[in-house]
């Protein structure tokens, strides 16, 4: 009856964590994969779609997306589906791979590394791909929306020998339940970034030039409190800087995946809205 108990717990802790929501969507397919960066034998991709007509020539808005995963696991499949429906909009959008601890056995400083070094390669091949290098957006679920957090207010963390003259601070954030406060109290797996945590912290490296962001967040996520998300946005209005935050009454962690319809659309919505507003979207969202 123990081992039961024991193995029940074991269940409940594997559920609860974001790496049980970094889901595999299937029945979406990328226009191309392109590798950004090789570590060792490990090449990481950029999953692309593009645009109907798209051209190099073109000058578009671009989305990067970071799966989540708990820094652990994942898949860059679990935004395809908001990449297939922002190249609708025409926006160049990209779901990135990066090295996680399941497969490579690394930390959160590499998640992050591989966050900026994404963002800084798609800034220097915009004449490749067809995009507006000021006109970058980062996005990402739990863990995933930590690294885009990451890329976009902390300094530390950079790829050796990477040109750091290209700037891997995105021009607009969106993230989905992200982990964005790793401090000591009530910050999501400080244990696991204590030696660290003020450098990869988000919510304590906001300042005067960190990007509008949205924040979309279910009011019964456990692992991120509502309370978290407000003091964020409060300290993003105390910087100057604007932050969105649209709360799902009801909503646990992960709630906005795409095998949960309504709240798939709701937040693609407020997502479409958010980029409309700052001129990188015209016209409605057309998610039906």
């Amino acid at each position: 009856m123990k081992a039961f108990s024991c193995i029940c717990t074991l269940v409940f802790l594997c559920f609860s964590l974001p790496s049980a929501q970094a889901l595999e969507t299937k029945g979406f397919s990328p226009d191309k994969r392109l590798v950004y960066k090789s570590v060792g034998d490990t090449k990481l991709k950029l999953h692309v779609f593009e645009p109907a007509d798209h051209k190099a020539t073109d000058s578009r808005p671009v989305a990067v997306f970071f799966f989540g995963g708990g820094w652990v696991g994942g898949s860059p499949s679990q935004f395809y589906p908001h990449c297939e429906y922002l190249a609708s909009r025409g926006i160049v959008a990209i779901a990135a791979e990066y090295r996680v601890k399941s497969k490579h056995n690394t930390t959160p400083k590499e998640c992050v590394k591989d966050g900026k070094s994404a963002i800084r390669w798609v800034r220097s091949h915009a004449s490749e791909l067809g995009i507006d290098p000021n006109k970058v957006i980062a996005g990402g679920g739990s863990a995933g929306g930590h690294v885009a957090a990451a890329t976009a207010t902390t300094e530390a963390f950079n790829e050796a020998g990477e040109d750091t003259s290209v700037s891997c601070v995105p021009n607009a954030l969106v993230l989905f339940n992200p982990v964005f406060d790793n401090g000591p109290v009530g910050g999501w797996s400080h244990s696991k970034v204590k030696e660290y945590w003020q450098d990869i912290s988000p919510a304590h490296n906001i300042s005067a030039t960190t990007p509008p962001t949205i924040v979309l967040l279910g009011t019964k996520d456990k692992l991120i409190p509502v309370e978290t998300a407000e003091r964020y946005k409060k300290n993003m209005e105390a910087n100057g800087r604007r932050c969105d935050l649209h709360l799902y009454e009801d909503q646990e962690h992960g709630f906005f995946n795409f095998n949960k319809p309504e709240n798939y659309q709701a937040t693609v919505k407020a997502m479409d809205r958010f980029l409309a507003s700052l001129g990188y979207l015209q016209g409605e969202p057309t998610l039906k």
